[in-house]
């Protein structure tokens, strides 16, 4: 029986003869691994745990999930998956926007690069044909540049341009792929993969195809319900109804700061007091906000386009101004300007990087300035514009101390000598959450497949209370139960990645949701605990990986200073993070060994 809601199509390229060939999802693993993040993921592991992540034998891959392309809402996520170059470990990254869409709406499933290009490459999707042609022309150009051009030479009419920028022709570490200027996979390094394969971009041009349901009745009554939670009038955590309609993700940047959960100036302090109303999305929708752009089939709105009027930066029209990366270079980085924040996340999008990762090198190199460990470096204050704005240009074009900091704050850490200065886990550095103060986060980030994450587990839906169901409302002080949390949201998540629909689509929906829009999507019986085993296999599936490319026992730890320097701030004042306590809870939830998979789990969910 066919399945609904796949093209049956994936373009596998060999970049090295640039010899294409188009093949469907093999149909087992349409069952057990679903599409987007679950599908790469087996892709990547069948490659080989072993393989240089910035060899030709890497794959890269772009995939989308069954619902993508559909009128299901929160569906315009593409994911990437590759063994990253920052991390050694498997990786998947996800962006918005418009390009899993059009994909779809082209006839595919995914695309899975290896080998090298001779030559800067991109590749064209339209009209039915899949060319391979010359990049030479925009290689060295900043994304925004690159989009132009494409526009200019393709027409911008159903037209999608995912590129690197020159952090990733330049091999920096944490190198991504931004889609349409802004909406960036930007974890783990995949641009990092593309430019190591003289890969420049992907251009789509499509026209609007909707996917449509196997099962249309079926389909109406799922697509109803999970629309009713997102536009809920009662429910103020609503995606559409709360905050980050109004305010976008950035909505969180006051909350999690009057908890003392505010990772601030290198996680030294846990609250960046009254200076993170200064970047907050409040204050942003107060004074610099100028329009509210949209994914495909999402009616929440939560991008916020800026413009600056005033100031060194005056002029600069961009979006948006995220949770994440705006913590990153902001309270991470001891700065209050959220127009600095712009700017940097800006340059970040430009050259092609990970705003989020960006930040850390920048704080580790402040910190080590203020303790005077900066070893011949010179030194980089706190919010210094000047300073951070050109550390961003040295990162992406590897110039003098650039060439360290582009390969992350662990490097540079241990440049200085110091390398408990280096707040990442895996080679990966935290987003804005201190698990001193938002505890599930610290097992979130220690467990992550990926390196540190809060989209592995998005604990705080459940700690700060912005989940539609109150029995899932926790303490965010108390890691009792954490483990047993962190499993059962890395399960569900696993799930929705692969469908592939946005994160925020787990403040109205659940399992159940999610199971009612995938049967009636593809045409078979599923249901709430199939999500869940699902999301256990593709998990398992990772961790296995990550066993066989050697992160076994130890590798799940948090930086010293989350686990022996209490915060000093309301909220969270006197806390560490029990992790040894929660690692215990979790890896008996999970049936693991010292954070390793058994074979008897292995089997026991088909992995092997």
């Amino acid at each position: 029986m066919a399945l609904g809601g796949y093209a049956d199509k994936v373009a596998w390229v060999d970049l090295t003869t640039g010899k294409t060939e188009f093949k469907p999802i093999p149909d087992e693993y349409k069952r057990k691994y679903i599409g987007g993040r679950g599908v790469g993921v087996r892709f990547v592991y069948d490659n080989g745990p072993q393989v240089d992540p910035l060899s030709p034998d890497n794959i890269l891959c772009f995939m989308n999930g069954p619902l993508t392309g559909s009128e299901a809402n929160m569906s315009g996520r593409m994911a990437i998956v590759t063994k990253s170059p920052l991390t050694g470990t498997v990786t998947d990254s996800h962006h918005g926007g418009w390009s899993a869409a059009r994909l779809r709406w082209a006839g595919y499933d995914g695309l899975v690069f290896k080998g090298k290009a001779p030559k800067p490459t991109y590749v064209y999707i339209h009209d039915g044909q899949f060319e391979l042609l010359d990049a030479s022309e925009v290689w060295g150009k900043g994304v925004h540049d690159t989009v132009k051009y494409f526009r200019e030479k393709y027409g911008e009419k159903d037209l999608t341009v995912i590129s690197i920028g020159p952090a990733g022709e330049n091999l920096v570490k944490f190198a991504c792929w931004v889609n349409e200027d802004d909406r960036a996979s930007g974890r783990g390094g995949t641009g990092c993969v593309g430019g190591s394969k003289n890969l420049k971009a992907i251009v789509i041009k499509a026209e609007k195809t909707l996917t449509k349901a196997a099962d249309r009745d079926a389909w109406k009554t799922a697509h109803e319900r999970a629309l009713k939670g997102i536009m809920a009038e009662e429910n103020i955590t609503s995606p559409r109804k709360g905050g980050l309609s109004v305010y976008g993700t950035n909505v969180l940047m006051n909350i999690t700061n009057s908890i003392g959960a505010l990772p601030t100036k290198n996680s030294m302090y846990t609250s960046f007091g009254s200076n993170a109303e200064t970047i907050a999305g409040e204050w942003v929708n107060a004074n610099i906000l100028v329009d509210n752009p949209t994914c495909h089939a999402c009616p929440v709105a939560c991008k916020k386009e800026v413009e600056i009027k005033d100031g060194p930066f005056a002029g600069l029209r961009m979006e948006s101004v995220e949770y994440e990366p705006a913590w990153s270079v902001g309270a991470n980085c001891g700065n209050p300007d959220a127009r600095l924040v712009a700017k940097m996340i800006d340059l970040c999008n430009d050259f092609g990087m990970d705003a989020i990762e960006t930040g850390h090198p920048l704080s580790v190199w402040m910190e080590a300035s203020e303790r005077g460990y900066t070893n011949g470096a010179g030194k980089l204050t706190w919010g210094d514009p000047e300073g951070m704005t050109k550390a961003a240009e040295m990162i992406a074009k590897r110039e003098g101390f650039g060439n360290i900091l582009a390969d992350g704050a662990d490097a540079v850490a241990k440049h200085f000598g110091h390398p408990e200065l280096a707040m990442t886990v895996k080679g990966q550095a935290i987003p804005a959450y201190d698990p001193r103060g938002l505890k599930g986060m610290g097992i979130a980030y220690a467990t992550s497949n990926r390196g540190a994450c809060h989209l592995r587990a998005y604990t705080p839906a459940a700690e700060l209370g912005v989940m539609p169901y109150n029995s899932l409302k926790v303490d965010p002080l108390e890691w009792k139960g954490k483990g047993e949390l962190v499993a059962i949201f890395q399960n569900v998540h696993a799930f929705s990645d692969s469908l592939d629909l946005c994160k925020f689509s787990a403040f109205a929906m659940g399992a159940e949701e999610y199971a009612q829009q995938y049967s009636a999507m593809v045409g078979v019986p599923f249901t709430a605990d199939d999500v869940l085993k699902t999301g256990e296999r593709i998990y398992n599936l990772e961790r296995h990986y990550n066993n066989l490319a050697g992160f076994r026992e130890g590798s799940d730890y948090l930086p010293k200073r989350f686990l022996e320097e209490p915060s000093d701030q309301p909220g969270s004042k006197g806390h560490v993070c029990e992790l040894d306590k929660m690692l215990d809870e979790y890896y008996k939830v999970r049936g693991w060994v010292n954070g390793v998979v058994p074979e008897s789990k292995l089997k026991e969910l088909e992995v092997v």
